[in-house]
């Protein structure tokens, strides 16, 4: 049964706070923001949270991109019962504990959306609708169009909240980066160390974690990034085999069946299972998710629903979704990274690390979604696809100092294994993933 912090008659919460990473206050101060239903006063929480909050009938619930949080209203005969937990097999391992079980379906419980305060009123049958109140509202287009100050604005954005990352786990701790090479993962790892330097402690407390199943093509690029930089000592490359790559294990653990997440998220499973078997007692991993996002940097043709001007025009598309006053947005599981996060945070979270990915903080947002793209890129496609690597390139070499390689952008899942292996293993069609998933509740 999972582990309750919090019960009442008509609410339960099964939200850790140790899974929070709140750099500047406390637990109690951050419940007490959330408490007040203020959108402005929770936007002063930094870092990456998950808080619900429950005030006379009136429940609050408040969260970033990097936890997720769910809840499912059951019946008694007593009245409502609100269950909020950040996983549903823990909403429904509750239920089958209160005999509740009959009630339970996996599309009824519900995502509270990231960068909203959600107010849901528990008063009884018929359910009101949840309120949402938005948090987060980055002001679009703010900054001009020089390169140099955008990668420097946006890569010391990043740093920043590496420090404060830094500045909240013990300093004997390793630090592990799920590193491919790639401009994400590449510029967190050169960015937390240089972090350590200038902090006088020992960047041999550092790694980069790379999975390679038969060789694949992220191990060779990771090779390539760091003996460019001389520091190849820092890599460590976890060899699989292709069937250590198991899609419904990871949609076990991700409950989601969305192809792309399912994809990345086997790989990452994979990755975090091999590093436990190698460190039993390693706890912080930190990685680059988020990057994409922020920079616009996914193939707009491989997805019939988008254009050009639907990802420059809709503010914060990648990071949300529609939106939650749009019909396409999911009450089940939200909307883009909102949604597509627990590929990190559960896998990670399945072999007891603590996750860290810098690019899905607001703070960091917030200078992405500065960004001019119309201006710099003209509405062209191949300008926003190349706009990422110069942008971090620059400011990685403004904050750090060093000389960061850029390589061609590759998927995750497409660089741990050849395309021709990577077909073998993850079916063709997303309908085989969502079947696989609903089987579960059968």
């Amino acid at each position: 049964m999972p582990k309750v912090v919090q019960k009442l008659n008509d609410f339960v919460n099964l939200i850790d706070p140790d899974q929070n990473q709140i750099f500047n206050m406390s637990q109690e101060e951050a419940e007490a923001l959330v408490a007040s239903g203020d959108p402005e006063k929770v936007r002063k929480i930094e870092g990456n949270f998950a808080i619900v909050t429950k005030q006379d009938e009136q429940v609050y619930m408040a969260r970033s991109i990097g936890r997720p949080m769910r809840y499912f209203m059951a019946k008694q005969t007593a009245g409502p019962l609100l269950i909020v937990a950040d996983r549903i097999d823990d909403i429904h391992e509750y239920m089958k504990e209160l005999g509740l079980e009959d009630q339970f379906r996996p599309d009824y419980t519900r995502m509270a959306p990231a960068h909203y305060v959600t107010r849901l009123d528990v008063v009884g049958c018929p359910d009101p609708n949840p309120v949402h109140k938005r948090y987060f509202t980055p002001e679009r287009n703010k900054l001009n169009a020089d390169l140099d100050m955008i990668g420097e604005a946006y890569v010391g954005a990043m740093e920043r909240e590496c420090e404060k990352w830094l500045d909240s786990i013990p300093k004997n701790e390793p630090i592990g980066v799920l590193f491919s090479g790639g401009i994400d993962s590449g510029s967190v790892f050169l960015t937390l160390y240089n972090l350590l330097l200038k902090r006088g402690e020992s960047p041999s407390r550092l790694k980069a974690f790379t999975l390679s199943v038969n060789n694949g093509p992220d191990a060779r690029q990771a090779h390539e990034f760091l003996d460019s930089l001389g520091l190849s000592m820092f890599l460590e490359v976890f060899e699989a085999e292709l069937s250590d790559l198991d899609y419904k294990e990871t949609i076990r653990v991700i409950e989601d069946y969305k192809a792309r997440d399912v994809e990345a998220a086997t790989m990452a499973l994979t990755l975090c299972r091999k590093v436990r078997e190698r460190y039993p007692d390693w706890v912080y991993l930190a990685d680059g998710d988020g990057g994409d996002e922020n920079l616009k940097s996914y193939p707009i043709e491989d997805n019939p629903e988008l254009t050009i001007r639907s990802v420059l025009n809709n503010p914060l598309l990648y990071h949300e979704g529609w939106g939650v006053d749009k019909i396409k947005h999911s009450l089940t599981y939200s909307g883009g990274q909102s949604r597509g996060h627990v590929r990190v945070y559960a896998t990670s979270s399945r072999y007891g690390f603590k996750g860290f990915s810098p690019y899905t903080l607001p703070n960091v947002i917030e200078i992405s979604e500065g960004i001019p793209f119309i201006q710099l890129t003209d509405w062209k496609h191949e300008e926003l696809y190349a706009l990422k690597g110069d942008v971090v390139q620059r400011g990685v070499k403004a904050v750090t100092g060093l000389d960061m390689p850029v390589f061609p952008k590759r998927r995750m899942q497409h660089g741990v294994v050849d395309i021709k292996e990577f077909k073998k293993v993850f079916p063709e069609n997303e309908s085989e993933y969502r079947q696989y998933f609903h089987g579960l509740y059968k």
